[in-house]
């Protein structure tokens, strides 16, 4: 498997991870929990489908900027719409198959310097901007697990979790037997 195949398919099987968590029993985990002082589970995953979208959005002009997100509420409230996101954002990521791997990119990056905020484009590849992606899906898993299982919801032991984290304890676990 190339590495631009490893890295969408990877991409692709988290938000089928989310999709699912996202919609199952009747979108449970949607249900704003009361006892939350900032940001819930839907407002995680809507942060999730806004970087793939800034990402897919820039990837046809070669210029990505994840500050500039739709940052749609519906996304935060509806986990039909929410699922019907990642749906479309999988497809469009799996149309990315033939791309070249390392056709350069410019990524926005906002930097502050003495309080005004400034942009710059730093160069940057798909398979990088793919790699951020996968790492910030994560990332942002793991917090909805944690607000998951705050709320008596369980997800499983691999959401929020990392690739490697998963395939090093699967080692750990051959090596002890």
């Amino acid at each position: 498997m190339s590495q631009l195949t490893a890295l969408i398919a990877t991409n692709c099987a988290l938000l089928r991870q989310g999709r699912s968590a996202m919609t199952a029993d009747g979108g449970a985990l949607y249900q704003n929990d009361p006892a939350a002082t900032h940001s819930q589970t839907g407002s995680h995953f809507r942060h999730v489908l806004d970087h793939y979208t800034s990402f897919l959005t820039g990837w046809a002009s070669g210029r990505i900027d994840y500050d500039a997100r739709a940052r749609d509420a519906g996304l935060e409230t509806d986990p039909v719409l929410a699922g019907a996101a990642a749906q479309q954002t999988i497809e469009q990521l799996e149309q990315l198959i033939s791309a070249p791997l390392s056709r350069v990119l410019h990524v926005n990056v906002a930097v502050a310097t003495e309080g005004h905020g400034q942009s710059e484009w730093a160069e940057s590849t798909l398979a990088r901007e793919l790699s951020f992606l996968l790492s910030h899906t994560v990332h942002h898993y793991a917090l909805i697990a944690l607000c998951a299982r705050q709320r008596g919801i369980d997800l499983g032991e691999e959401f929020g979790v990392a690739p490697s984290t998963l395939e090093y304890r699967s080692s750990q676990l051959a090596a002890s037997h």
